[in-house]
């Protein structure tokens, strides 16, 4: 099968540093996953081409620095998302929060400003606070403890479904930030927030992708095996 008949979801699992492909052209990953590459091309009107290619390059260079996570044991990938991105974004929001309140108060008059961003991210900590807890506390144990037997489809469907409220919740925060884009003039704390967005959300579409699309899609796996 081409590359472009493969979902976007295969790709990010089976081609180390596609990812960074994907966000480079904002293309969805990991809630957004089960679509056809050709697809998700056609539908943001790119040139498959330079995309493919690039693709290609990386299935060639197999000594990228993205750790493959599809080959790495289970109780290790959990053990690095706990790690590295619930403790990041319990590290992320609490600032960007701040930063967004402050932004907002000093800045609120100008056209560009993200009013009702602070609010946002508020109710994305609460969230991602909940929807990780529920990880932590119920699912992770039992993967780690191995899936035969045990009643894990229920479970890992609504973390999915969940997941698809977070890229809603990421869609938002573009359309409040144009895209996270800057404004002419910016100071220095409104570009600390952006730049700061722009880490939670590869951090979280990279999160999000390495539950759908490996720890996930394994444990469902194993199930019909």
């Amino acid at each position: 099968m081409e590359l472009l008949d493969q979902s976007v979801g295969w790709l990010a699992r089976n081609i180390p540093g596609s990812t960074h492909v994907f966000r480079e052209h904002q293309m969805d990953f990991c809630c957004g996953g089960q679509h056809a590459l050709r697809d998700v091309i056609a539908e943001k009107n790119l040139h498959a081409a330079p995309i493919v290619a690039q693709l290609q390059a990386l299935q060639l260079h197999k000594d990228s620095s993205e750790k493959d996570w599809s080959t790495a044991p289970r109780v290790e990938l959990i053990r690095h998302i706990l790690d590295h991105y619930h403790a990041g974004h319990r590290r992320q929001l609490p600032e960007l929060i701040r930063l967004a309140k402050r932004v907002e108060q000093v800045h609120g008059e100008r056209e560009a400003c993200p009013v009702g961003l602070a609010n946002h991210l508020l109710w994305m900590q609460e969230e991602l606070e909940q929807h990780m807890l529920k990880e932590e506390e119920i699912l992770f144990p039992l993967l780690e403890r191995g899936v035969n037997g045990l009643p894990i489809s229920g479970p890992i469907n609504v973390m999915r479904h969940e997941h698809d409220q977070h890229g809603e919740a990421l869609a938002v925060l573009s359309d409040l930030t144009n895209d996270i884009t800057l404004p002419q003039g910016a100071c220095n704390t409104w570009r600390a927030l952006y730049a700061g967005l722009k880490q939670l959300r590869d951090d979280l579409m990279q999160h999000i992708h390495l539950e759908n699309n490996i720890l996930f899609a394994d444990a469902q796996g194993s199930l019909t095996a």
